[in-house]
């Protein structure tokens, strides 16, 4: 094991009370985007994209629903000029960390019922919300692949000679 994916896991073992530094939100991952790249939702219901660093690549698995910490220090500067990633994520929280900020005082409200669902699987009332918007979307109903051929069904001999 490399000495950077050795210390990224010492880390996350020693660092069960975690703390934000200036800059860092703590956010909730809505979507997974592909090339490292995640949806984040913020404290004020903002969505955003964040770059999930290679450094934590086969280290940290990641889903939607999850809590990670991101660095968005130059989040409006990165908007203003352009840039579609906004922010980095510094750390991923884990089930025992989400209960310590929770327990702290320093989980954002939007995410208090969130938190609690992620524990016990159920959905919230932001990612309902999340969902409703996506729908329908206006697209005619899908249709059946006819590419694909069926297999026949065919009568059992059976069933025919016991009406006879």
């Amino acid at each position: 094991m490399k000495a950077g994916r050795k210390n990224l896991r010492r880390a996350c073992q020693e660092g069960a009370a975690v703390t934000l530094a200036d800059g860092e939100s703590i956010m909730q991952v809505v979507t997974l985007r592909g090339s490292n790249l995640i949806e984040v939702l913020d404290s004020k219901g903002v969505k955003s994209l964040a770059l999930f660093p290679a450094k934590f690549q086969k280290s940290f698995w990641i889903k939607n629903g999850n809590f990670v910490v991101v660095d968005a220090s130059g989040r409006d500067e990165a908007l203003e000029s352009g840039s579609k990633i906004a922010c980095v994520v510094s750390r991923v929280l884990f089930h025992d960390q989400v209960r310590a900020l929770e327990k702290s005082g320093e989980w954002p409200a939007i995410f208090k019922s969130t938190s609690n669902a992620w524990a016990t699987g159920t959905t919230s009332k932001v990612e309902e919300e999340l969902n409703s918007e996506e729908d329908d979307d206006d697209l005619p109903p899908l249709e059946a692949n006819t590419n694909r051929n069926r297999p026949v069904e065919v009568d059992s001999d059976s069933e025919s000679g016991s009406d006879s």
